[in-house]
């Protein structure tokens, strides 16, 4: 399949990365200026983000949730049959605090209104490293699962079929108004859970408690701390002290 992916951050290129092992053609494009990628490692062809959406069938947008408004202009160049996958977080530190999401709208839905299209919200509940290094093949004993929600049950379907091919197991999250279950505070959100205990995980999200969760992580999160350390701090924090 054709991608276009806009964000070189993490998330983004490690994306682009594995696509392009798994025989995929990828373009990315930095949210500002194609300059931006220079010296970067990255996988695929840089192009102009104005390019990005031309002769792709989806469209991966990994940047900054305060970004996103900006590429409105782009999105609706794109051609309806794109499908468009959100990976963003919304962290009131980064991100400036945006009105609505602290009034209680899903964060993927004030997203979807912003580029005024459907989305589909992937790749948002695994850590960079998890997904760089701890994809495994189908049928594995342990294989960690990423949730995937949204409105169109075959887009959604043709992104669980993807995340397959990439070394995950994956668990229909239900609607895009049901994607705050994922969102950062919550049992879902970046804690390795099989496909199994990631269902049950989704049920237990408190939408309440997730930015109270989330603020108490962030301020735990240190430059000492392994990868590990991140995921057993996320484990401790959104599942023993409110559940």
């Amino acid at each position: 399949m054709r991608f276009g992916i806009i964000g070189a951050g993490a998330i983004g290129t490690i994306i682009a990365k594995k696509l392009g092992e798994n025989g995929h053609d990828v373009k990315i494009a930095d949210a500002r200026e194609i300059e931006r990628l220079e010296g970067k490692e990255i996988v695929g062809t840089p192009v102009n983000v104005e390019d990005v959406i031309e002769n792709i069938d989806i469209l991966i947008i990994s940047i900054p949730l305060h970004v996103i408004p900006s590429l409105r202009n782009i999105v609706d160049k794109a051609g309806e049959d794109i499908i468009i996958v959100d990976t963003s977080n919304y962290y009131p530190f980064r991100d400036n605090k945006i009105e609505e999401i602290e009034n209680g709208m899903v964060e993927s839905v004030w997203v979807s209104n912003q580029l005024g299209r459907p989305i589909i919200k992937a790749f948002s509940n695994l850590l960079a490293y998890t997904l760089e290094n701890k994809g495994t093949p189908e049928g594995t004993s342990g294989r960690i699962a990423m949730a995937i929600a949204g409105n169109d049950q075959k887009q959604k379907q043709k992104i669980m079929e993807l995340v397959n091919q990439l070394g995950f197991d994956t668990v229909d999250s239900g609607s895009l108004s049901d994607s705050w279950r994922q969102q950062p505070g919550t049992p879902a959100y970046c804690t390795e859970l099989t496909k199994e205990a990631l269902m049950e995980a989704l049920k237990k999200a408190d939408k309440e408690q997730a930015p109270f969760l989330r603020d108490k992580v962030m301020k735990k999160i240190s430059a000492g701390l392994t990868h590990r350390d991140i995921v057993n701090l996320n484990r401790e924090t959104y599942n023993s002290e409110t559940y």
